[in-house]
């Protein structure tokens, strides 16, 4: 699981130059629901939902760069919404978040808490290294929960196989289950390094707290 290395190429960097990201790998223990954690999500949900307006989710500076880069990529960043901007839309409309997996919620919180659209994945199932491109036409990618995803023009990272990660859905091949033991979770920092240390430090502690991380390593851009 720790041999696997991350790189960016060229065509991102060209979209966008600040692009910073943090990757966590770390062994974990996932069960159906973790109480304490909802606790936690509900009450941010709560206070998010008392002092934002739909309007000013994009004009949070980790949403707003993630979007742009969509733009300068050619894709409508309204039509495929990054995860984290469409997270705190559920919230604002008061819509439940789904529960998933504890490894799932945790990412969806801080996901919601920073802004990044964050990829997590099972580190077991990914096959080689991995490289963040941007996505071709007609390159197949079966997202999580709602089936093919037209990922022309969306970062994308592609380990051997395929591609297995975009900001708007990660892909089945390489989804959460009840099974997985082996964590990757990637924060993207379109926006830049500011904030991206505190987002994984915050990571990690919640990981440490609601799914027994151990073995835990880390890998940036920013370190």
């Amino acid at each position: 699981m720790n041999d696997i290395k991350i790189t960016v190429s060229d065509s991102i960097y060209d979209a966008c130059p600040k692009f910073q990201f943090s990757a966590i790998f770390c062994k974990v223990k996932n069960t159906p629901h973790n109480e304490e954690l909802w606790k936690e999500i509900d009450k941010f949900s709560a206070d998010f939902r008392s002092t934002h307006k739909m309007e000013d989710i994009t004009k949070r500076k980790t949403i707003s760069a993630t979007r742009q880069a969509y733009k300068n990529l050619g894709k409508d960043p309204s039509r495929y919404r990054p995860s984290a901007d469409a997270l705190c839309r559920r919230i604002i409309k008061d819509v439940n978040l789904y529960q998933i997996y504890t490894l799932v919620d945790l990412i969806n919180l801080v996901s919601l808490k920073t802004g990044y659209s964050i990829g997590g994945f099972d580190a077991d199932k990914i096959q080689g290294n991995l490289v963040l491109g941007v996505g071709k036409a007609d390159e197949k990618f079966e997202a999580i929960g709602r089936g093919l995803l037209n990922i022309e023009g969306l970062p994308v990272y592609r380990d051997e196989i395929g591609g297995i990660g975009t900001p708007t859905s990660d892909e089945e091949r390489t989804k959460i289950t009840a099974e997985t033991i082996h964590l990757l979770m990637i924060i993207n920092g379109y926006s830049g390094k500011d904030g991206l240390q505190e987002a994984t430090d915050y990571s990690v502690e919640l990981l440490k707290n609601f799914a027994e991380a151990s073995e835990i390593n880390l890998f940036s851009t920013i370190f």
